[in-house]
């Protein structure tokens, strides 16, 4: 058993000390160890107590300097950084805080079953962020600025009103942005790469001032059992989060606060009416081919209409795969009520296009050869100045900002702990080898 650490006290630079010696120390124990997959049970239990005592003394120092660390990081808030480059800052500048550009190197090499869990680090830091308001705020803000990806492939897509971002296609057609999600390979099941994407397309559909309305649908799909159909998403990669390749902060946490947040809260960005309303929002039309699962389902929630072929379903099984179904347990209560909102989470209940409560979460439902017409129709419908007045207050009504911070803030401990649970990792496994033995 490790010797209890120095304590945490409310002077900076002591506790700063305190928090490196602890993590040397545990660092220093693992190291001596076998590598994860290959520990016994003596040597795990040693593991992760020497783990555990280290996050006790980071939990205590961010909930003591956690605004003091993010001042300094920001440079009074002078800076805007995103989650990666505030996560990279804390490293260098608070060694033993949060996992080293090195060590994560090493970690995501690995699959998820055999990390050492330092996301689990990222949690705790990013969780006591989150929940100050002057430093949550001042983040989320952030992570509403565009991407330098998207500033750079703007004026491409101006002047030709089309592209191809790998994940998601990006086309205009008369005032609006047409997103079509083409991951044929996996349904659109999404990945660090897919939410990548995402966002850029988000980002050109808010900053091209040609377009007023957007939608967004699947594409055509390869795979043999969907040949030919349109599927809207498969939710989050299974076999991408078995082989490690699924982020904590690239995807789990970028996926909420980047452009799910855009798409409900609009991007900001200098522009003429910037000193009464600082964001660029737009309406947004969904359209549900075949299915919506787990992350399909959550994009649902923030969408102004929401279109289903009656042969789709939709499906938030949570419960089943074992993580938090990003901010769906925010929204689904207040859109569905708390008993169909525990049906579907954590009973894993699949609400059908055409049944009764599928009217909680799509506004129309047509025939799938009528889908076409009916995105048309909707798309010109909304393509109103005062639709985007109407849909910000309605929104500032339905989630004030204060209570979506308040939620990502314990969001980003709980998944992290969600990802590197036994339960979790176990799941994974046997669908990701299920999987395999059908393909």
């Amino acid at each position: 058993m490790q010797d209890a650490p120095a304590t945490v006290g409310p002077d900076l630079a002591a506790a700063r000390r305190v928090v490196t010696d602890t993590a040397e120390r545990a660092a220093d124990l693992l190291a001596a160890l076998p590598e994860p997959a290959h520990r016994n049970p003596d040597q795990r239990e040693r593991a992760t107590e020497a783990k555990n005592l280290a996050r006790s003394v980071r939990s205590r120092f961010m909930s003591l300097h956690g605004e003091a660390v993010y001042r300094e990081l920001t440079a009074d808030h002078s800076l805007d950084l995103r989650l990666p480059e505030l996560v990279a800052g804390a490293a260098v500048d608070y060694p033993g805080l949060v996992p080293s550009a090195e060590q994560l190197v090493v970690e995501q090499a690995r699959s998820q079953a055999d990390k050492e869990g330092l996301e689990i680090d990222q949690g705790i830091f990013l969780r006591e962020v989150l929940r100050s308001p002057t430093a949550g705020r001042h983040l989320i803000d952030a992570m509403a600025l565009p991407t330098e990806r998207a500033l750079g492939l703007l004026p491409e897509f101006r002047r030709t009103g089309r592209l191809d971002l790998g994940s998601v296609r990006l086309e205009r057609r008369g005032s609006a942005a047409h997103l079509t999600m083409v991951r044929t390979d996996c349904l659109n099941a999404e990945d660090n790469r897919h939410v990548e994407d995402m966002e850029t397309a988000v980002d050109l559909a808010l900053l091209d001032p040609a377009v007023s309305v957007g939608l967004l649908r699947g594409g055509e799909m390869t795979h043999p059992r969907y040949q030919g159909r349109r599927v809207f998403s498969a939710g989050i990669n299974l076999k991408s989060l078995h082989a490690g390749k699924i982020s904590l902060i690239d995807f789990l946490l970028r996926r909420e606060l980047g452009y799910i947040n855009k798409l409900l809260r609009g991007l900001r960005v200098d522009h003429a009416g910037a000193w009464h309303t600082p964001v660029i929002e737009k309406p947004w039309v969904a359209a549900v081919d075949t299915f919506a699962i787990g992350g399909g389902a959550q994009l649902l929630m923030v969408f102004d209409r929401v279109l289903a072929a009656t042969d789709s379903y939709v499906s938030l099984p949570a419960a089943q795969e074992g993580i938090v179904p990003g901010a769906g347990n925010l929204r689904l209560g207040r859109l569905a009520g708390g008993r169909i909102s525990r049906q579907v989470v954590l009973w894993g209940r699949r609400i059908h296009a055409t049944e009764p409560d599928a009217g909680y979460l799509i506004d129309e439902v047509v025939e799938p050869d009528r889908m076409d017409g009916a995105v048309a129709d909707s798309l010109e419908h909304l393509d109103s100045p005062a639709v985007v007045t109407n849909r910000r207050m309605v929104n500032l009504a339905e989630e004030p900002p204060q209570l979506f911070q308040q939620y990502m803030a314990e969001f980003a401990m709980q998944q992290s702990l969600r990802l590197y649970s036994e339960d979790v990792i176990g799941k994974v496994g046997r669908f990701t080898a299920a999987a395999r033995s059908h393909a």
